[in-house]
C-alpha cells in the first residue's frame, strides 16, 4: 500500500505537469498562427501600395483604418472575454481573422482596402485580447514569468512570416495566391486545436466576474497602457513601414526590400525568449527602461545611417529594444486584483494601441510634407515614454 500511494502522487505529479505543457503548447501555437497572418499582411504592404498607387500620405491614412478597427473592437473583445470566457472568444475570432486576412488579398480599389483593414484590424483585436488571456490563464499555472516567450512565438511567426513573403516576391506569386496558401495553413491548424485550449480563465465567482467585467481602469493599468504606447508606436512603425523605409530610402535589390523587417522580427523574438530569465535576474523596471533607450537608439541610426548594413543593424535594436515591453505589461496586467484578466489586458491594449492608431498617419503625413526620413526620427522620441514611465511600474 505504501508503495501505492507514492506511484499515486508521482502519476499525479507527471499527470499535471503534463497539463501545464500540453496547454502552452497549444495556447503557443496558436500564438504562431496569429503573428504568422499579421506577418503575412504586413510584408505584402508594398506590393499591395504599389498596385494600388499609393503615395505615403495615401498609406498611411488607409493603414489607419487597422488600429481604428482594433480601438472599436476593444471594448467588445474585453466584455466577450469577461462574459463568455477566453476560449469560447478565441474559437469565434481566430476562424474569422485569417479569412480578414485572406480578403486583403482580393482588393482593387482603395476603398476596399480600406474597409479590408478596419475589418482586420477588429478580428485582430478579437484574437489578440482572447490569446493574451489565455496566456494569462497558463501563467498562474506556471506561477512565474511565461507571457514574453508567448510573445517570443508571436515574432518567430512574424520572422517566418517574412522569409516565406521573400520567398513567395522572389517568385512573382501575387499577394491573393500568397495568402491563399496561408490561410489554407493556418485554418487547418486553428480547427485542430480550437477545443483544445485552456477552459477557464480564473477561479472566481461569477458575481465577482461580473463586477469585473465593468470596473474602470485604475492607476496601475493607466501606467502599464502609457508605457505600452510608446513601444507600440515605434512597434507599428516597424511592422507598416519598415519595407517601405527600405523601398524608398535604401533601395536595397527587390530581394532584399523585407530585409530590415526581417531583422526587426528576429532580434524581438529572441528578445522575448530571453525576457522572462532577465526580468528576474535585473527586474522589470531595469528591463523596460533599457528597452526604451535601445528603441530610440535603433530608429535613430537607421536615420542618420541610411545604408543597408547599418540600416539592418538599426532595426535589430528596435526590435530587440520592443521585444520585452507589450508581453511584460500584460502579464502584470493579468494579475490585477481589480479586474478580470481579460478586461485588464483589454484596458492596458486600449491605451497602448493608441500608438497604433497615431503612428501610421503620423509617418505618412510627415513623410508627405518633408521625408521618410524625419517621420522616423520623430517616432523615435517615442521610444522613450517607456524609459520615462519605468520608474512607476515597481509602485504598482
Amino acid at each position: 500500500m505504501k508503495y501505492f500511494w507514492r506511484y499515486f502522487m508521482v502519476m499525479g505529479l507527471s499527470l499535471k505537469f503534463t497539463t501545464q505543457r500540453y496547454y502552452r503548447i497549444v495556447v503557443g501555437i496558436l500564438f504562431f498562427v496569429q503573428g504568422l497572418i499579421f506577418s503575412t499582411w504586413a510584408n505584402r504592404i508594398p506590393d499591395i501600395k504599389h498596385a494600388l498607387g499609393l503615395t505615403e500620405a495615401g498609406l498611411g491614412g488607409v493603414l489607419f483604418l487597422i488600429p481604428t478597427g482594433q480601438l472599436c473592437a476593444m471594448a467588445l473583445s474585453g466584455y466577450l472575454v469577461g462574459k463568455f470566457g477566453s476560449k469560447k472568444t478565441l474559437s469565434f475570432a481566430a476562424l474569422l481573422y485569417p479569412t480578414a486576412m485572406l480578403s486583403l488579398g482580393a482588393v482593387r480599389e482603395v476603398w476596399q482596402l480600406a474597409l479590408g483593414l478596419f475589418l482586420f484590424g477588429m478580428c485582430a483585436n478579437l484574437t489578440n485580447i482572447s490569446i493574451n488571456t489565455q496566456g494569462v490563464g497558463v501563467e498562474r499555472i506556471y506561477r512565474r514569468s511565461i507571457m514574453a516567450s508567448f510573445h517570443g512565438i508571436w515574432s518567430l511567426a512574424g520572422f517566418t512570416g517574412g522569409l516565406i513573403s521573400t520567398l513567395m516576391v522572389g517568385n512573382n506569386v501575387p499577394p491573393l495566391e500568397h495568402f491563399c496558401i496561408i490561410y489554407v495553413l493556418v485554418l487547418t491548424i486553428i480547427l485542430i486545436l480550437r477545443s483544445r485550449i485552456l477552459p477557464r480563465d480564473t477561479a472566481r465567482d461569477a458575481n465577482h466576474t461580473k463586477r469585473q467585467v465593468f470596473s474602470k481602469p485604475d492607476k496601475a493599468i493607466i501606467i502599464l497602457g502609457t508605457i505600452v504606447f510608446g513601444s507600440m508606436i515605434c512597434e507599428g512603425t516597424m511592422f507598416d513601414w519598415s519595407g517601405v523605409y527600405f523601398q524608398k530610402i535604401i533601395n536595397p535589390p527587390k530581394e532584399l526590400v523585407r530585409l530590415g523587417y526581417i531583422a526587426f522580427m528576429f532580434t524581438m523574438a529572441g528578445g522575448r525568449f530571453a525576457a522572462d530569465w532577465m526580468v528576474t535576474r535585473f527586474g522589470i523596471t531595469n528591463i523596460l527602461r533599457t528597452a526604451g533607450i535601445t528603441i530610440t537608439v535603433g530608429m535613430l541610426i537607421a536615420v542618420l545611417f541610411p545604408y543597408i548594413l547599418t540600416a539592418t543593424f538599426g532595426f535589430l535594436l528596435v526590435g530587440i529594444g520592443t521585444s520585452s515591453v507589450v508581453p511584460l505589461c500584460y502579464g502584470i496586467a493579468g494579475k490585477s486584483k481589480t479586474m478580470h484578466p481579460g478586461v485588464a489586458v483589454a484596458s492596458v491594449a486600449s491605451i497602448g494601441f493608441m500608438g497604433f492608431l497615431i503612428g501610421p498617419p503620423i509617418i505618412g503625413f510627415v513623410a508627405q510634407a518633408s521625408s521618410l526620413r524625419w517621420s522616423f526620427a520623430l517616432i523615435a522620441m517615442f521610444g522613450l515614454i517607456t524609459t520615462l514611465m519605468a520608474a512607476r511600474v515597481k509602485n504598482i
